[in-house]
Parts: C-alpha cells; structure tokens; sequence
C-alpha cells in the first residue's frame, strides 16, 4: 500500500517505508522529484532519480534508514518541497524567457 503527502501543492508518494524510505514527488501528475534517505543520508533529485541533486542533509546516526518521527519527516520534506518548487519556477521563468 502505497502512502499519499502533500506539501506546498506536491504530492510525495511514499515508495519505500525504510531501508531505504523514498518517495516519488508530482507536480500535477509530472514526476518533480525523487527523495531518498538511505545511511543517514538525505537527499532529492530534480526532476528524478539522477537529476540535479538539490537537497541533501545528513544525520548523525549513519545507519539511519528512516525518519524516526513525523516531526523530522515534516520539516524535511516541507524544506524539499520549498526547493522543488523553487526549481519549477526557475525552469518556468527560462521557458519564458525571463
């Protein structure tokens, strides 16, 4: 079963629970993202797996395969939306010519 978030207007598709915990990222059915957290290791793709990595961070537990509660998956997944769509709206201002 797969699990459904949204944050800032994306939607996160939780692909894996653990070991690693990802998720798919759409913007109005577009694929916009790919978050892994893996080793301790945090980070998205833009647009998807092997993009421009864009937001990474790491915790001080290098095994750590999974956000260990909401609070923490809450304030990194709101931080990668912010950054996603900060990219789509950068991709859109050079698709305009702006």
């Amino acid at each position: 079963m797969k699990e459904f978030s949204i944050y800032n207007g994306l939607v996160f598709e939780q692909t894996c629970f653990a070991c690693p915990e990802q998720y798919d990222v759409y913007k109005d059915d577009a694929i916009a993202g790919y978050v892994r957290l893996r080793w301790g290791h945090l980070r998205c793709y833009f647009p998807d797996v092997g993009g421009e990595n864009i937001y990474e961070h790491y915790f001080d537990d290098a095994m750590q395969g999974m956000f260990w509660d909401e609070k923490s998956r809450e304030l990194h997944l709101t931080a990668i939306s912010n950054a996603i769509n900060a990219k789509l709206e950068e991709k859109k201002n050079v698709l305009q010519g702006n």
